[in-house]
């Protein structure tokens, strides 16, 4: 009942005697913006917050630990021959370690936005340039018709 209902020609890219060819890109795949050294630094930051990552784990482990070991000393102490530090002075500094992962960690998630909305910016832009070059197309045609109206009139 609905089979002869749309044309499959109906929509056609000259309609209006403008020719718009859509803008290919050049690589395939999901990447199409991306540039080799963009790419390449992309994958560097992951690496590097990936072993960011599992040395803040290392450190927080061994911070549970350390807290384990302080718990343990206060309920039943142990005699020591020469104590440098104390567990308490340990577990701070460990605790300050994970501050420090947690920084790094901060800092290469905010590059790796950095680079993403860069290559979001250098996509609007093409897009941008697409819509203007298909706008000046329309206002030649306009001008052209323009001109011809007015070469009928003369």
């Amino acid at each position: 009942m609905f089979d002869t209902a749309f044309q499959a020609n109906a929509f056609q890219n000259d309609a209006f005697q403008i020719v718009i060819t859509p803008f290919e890109p050049t690589k395939k795949g999901g990447d199409d913006a991306w540039t080799p050294e963009e790419r390449k630094r992309y994958k560097a930051l992951q690496k590097k917050l990936k072993k960011a990552e599992e040395a803040r784990m290392a450190a927080q482990k061994a911070d549970q630990e350390a807290r384990k070991d302080f718990i343990r000393e206060q309920i039943s102490p142990t005699p020591k021959a020469d104590v440098v530090e104390s567990p308490q002075e340990i577990a701070e500094a460990k605790q300050k370690a994970i501050v420090n992962y947690d920084a790094l960690i901060a800092n290469l998630e905010r590059q790796r936005e950095d680079l993403l909305n860069a290559v979001l910016i250098r996509q609007a832009k093409e897009r941008l340039e697409q819509e203007i070059a298909i706008l000046e197309a329309k206002r030649l045609a306009e001008l052209d018709d323009e001109e011809a109206i007015l070469a009928l009139f003369f």
